[in-house]
């Protein structure tokens, strides 16, 4: 049996695609006889690509998400910024009795045309309940999710937009975790804040600006911008704040990442991080009020110090043991299991 995960190339760091390669890397690691995993990665093709070009030059209007017309294979794809040691596909061709075939929710509008037609079974990995909505084309969307043996979830947030928009039923969804691979606690904190400027663009320029005047001399404010995966937990093993701003995820690995790794994470849950956003390794700030973020921070750099980190080591511990890997492999191991009867079935 051959658990296939799609997948895009990603220029720059994705958690989404990070959930992806983990997930496929733990099938592999888990030995079971004859069960393998692999990774086809899409990409669109060079015409596919000029005519994008040209629609915008002439500001004509776009269809939302990709064609199943305009992608191809990107053969032999190594991810530059993140650690993995995946399998990956090079070809299209499915074996409807041996391949099943995990679709992110951004490619689910794919499933009729690559694999209902075929007789291949498949799931769609639900990774942010927001983003549904990558074709125009309802019907077929629909006729996807209505089809798939199985919808992945990564948070209660994610499987309620399926239920509200699909009417997904509750047997249908299998729960799986986003993973920390995180173990080391051996942190070297300094007075830095660190941020995400890809996430909400004009919220941080907005943070930053109010609080420049503000902020302690013996703080320092970074950026997390074109690192790959080691550089980022470096930086984050470092600082001591991280700021969010999540936008409408289902489940954001960010500023997981960053209370793993010894920060008080403030700002933005996304919605999605309502679950686990919680005092004392989180402080929320409602969406848009910026003052009270820059106060908030404010407050903070007075608070969070090496006491703070050492008498929040036991939540850190809970929060870490949440998102483990023998956590997900246990959840992953039950949805391999599923998977399998569904092709013994058929």
């Amino acid at each position: 049996m051959n658990i296939i995960y799609l997948n895009t190339i990603e220029k720059e760091p994705s958690g989404g695609a990070k959930i992806i390669y983990k997930h496929s890397d733990i099938i592999n690691k888990l030995k079971i006889k004859e069960i393998k995993s692999e990774v086809l990665h899409l990409k669109k093709t060079k015409v596919s690509k000029f005519k994008t070009s040209i629609k915008k030059i002439l500001r004509m209007h776009q269809a939302a998400g990709w064609k199943f017309s305009d992608i191809s294979i990107a053969k032999n794809y190594k991810s530059k910024w993140i650690n993995n040691s995946i399998k990956v596909r090079n070809k299209f061709d499915f074996d409807p009795e041996n391949d099943f075939v995990i679709l992110p929710e951004i490619f689910a509008h794919f499933a009729e045309d690559m694999l209902i037609k075929k007789n291949i079974k498949y799931a769609i990995f639900l990774l942010n309940g927001y983003s549904m909505n990558f074709t125009s084309d309802r019907e077929k969307l629909i006729n996807s999710y209505t089809k798939a043996e199985f919808i992945l979830s990564c948070s209660k947030d994610i499987s309620q937009c399926a239920k509200f928009v699909f009417n997904i039923i509750d047997k249908k969804i299998i729960n799986v975790n986003v993973i920390s691979m995180i173990s080391d606690q051996k942190f070297n904190k300094k007075n830095i804040i660190t941020y995400m400027p890809r996430k909400l663009i004009s919220h941080s320029n907005n943070v930053l600006f109010f609080i420049q005047s503000h902020l302690p001399k013996n703080w320092t404010i970074r950026p997390i911008h074109k690192l790959n995966e080691t550089q980022v937990f470096k930086l984050l093993k470092e600082s001591r704040i991280f700021l969010s701003f999540s936008d409408m995820e289902g489940l954001g690995l960010p500023p997981i990442e960053a209370a793993a790794l010894g920060n008080k994470a403030i700002g933005y849950t996304g919605h999605g991080g309502n679950e686990y956003w919680r005092q004392p390794l989180f402080e929320k700030i409602e969406h848009g009020n910026i003052i009270k973020f820059c106060k908030t921070i404010l407050k903070n750099t007075n608070l969070i110090n090496n006491k703070w980190l050492k008498k929040t080591s036991n939540e850190r511990k809970k929060f870490l043991r949440k998102y483990s890997p023998k956590e997900e492999e246990i959840k992953i191991f039950k949805m391999v299991n599923l998977i399998s009867r569904v092709l013994n079935t058929h």
